[in-house]
């Protein structure tokens, strides 16, 4: 048996709570966790009571979580003009416009979010087929798309997330890291529930939030108490 293998055994057994639990209950859990050599990353997974398949009942958007995520966020924006120099001193590592659609067209992707000035979509929309299914395409609902591309640069450099459901109804985030206090973890945590709870469509029938579950990069999952 391989020492990750161990470990996640060993994590497992102090798993001794088979209902969910508080998010404070579930973050100390994990706090005792026996940890990676490196610094992991806490995620959380929402399962939600919704028809992937109907555009209306898809929940995404993004968030602003009080304490980040604690690291580096690698950020682009199209823009052109004052927003290409304004979204630069906000922390953009490439800024530009046709130029930089070209360069991401031909393969480049080291980068986390891309945020686009509306203007700059003749260059963006066509980059759908290669950012789209890396879930980084520019969107208005997330905020990637906004005529204010500094603020938004600066927002999601500091830790600001992207999120959306998958074909099974499932939100993936990360809420954290390991190295975080159990405070900080708590309010992150306790902080995008919330949100997503406001996020219901109105066409969902029955109970919204079904399950939540959170884990660092290598351990086993912790389920926790959630609205419906």
């Amino acid at each position: 048996m391989s020492r990750s293998s161990k470990r996640h055994g060993a994590n497992r057994s102090r798993i001794t709570e088979s209902s969910p639990i508080s998010v404070p209950e579930a973050v100390k859990i994990l706090g005792g966790f026996q940890a990676a050599k490196f610094d992991e990353t806490i995620e959380i997974a929402i399962r939600l009571g919704i028809d992937p398949r109907q555009g209306n009942q898809n929940v995404r958007g993004a968030f602003s979580l009080p304490h980040g995520i604690g690291k580096e966020v690698r950020v682009i924006a199209f823009a052109e003009g004052p927003a290409a120099d304004e979204a630069k001193a906000a922390g953009a590592i490439e800024v530009g416009a046709g130029d930089l659609a070209e360069k991401v067209e031909g393969g480049w992707f080291d980068f986390d979010v891309a945020i686009a000035h509306p203007s700059m979509m003749r260059f963006v929309g066509k980059l759908g087929k290669v950012l789209g299914p890396q879930g980084k395409m520019p969107t208005p609902k997330s905020g990637t798309v906004t005529a204010d591309v500094a603020k938004a640069v600066s927002e999601f450099v500091a830790g600001k997330i992207e999120f959306r459901n998958d074909a099974s109804g499932i939100i993936h985030a990360p809420v954290g890291r390991r190295s975080f206090d159990e405070a900080k973890l708590t309010e992150n945590i306790e902080a995008f529930i919330g949100h997503v709870e406001k996020l219901k469509p109105t066409t969902t029938k029955g109970t919204y939030m079904k399950k939540v579950h959170i884990k660092s990069t290598m351990s086993p999952s912790v389920s926790v108490l959630c609205g419906q």
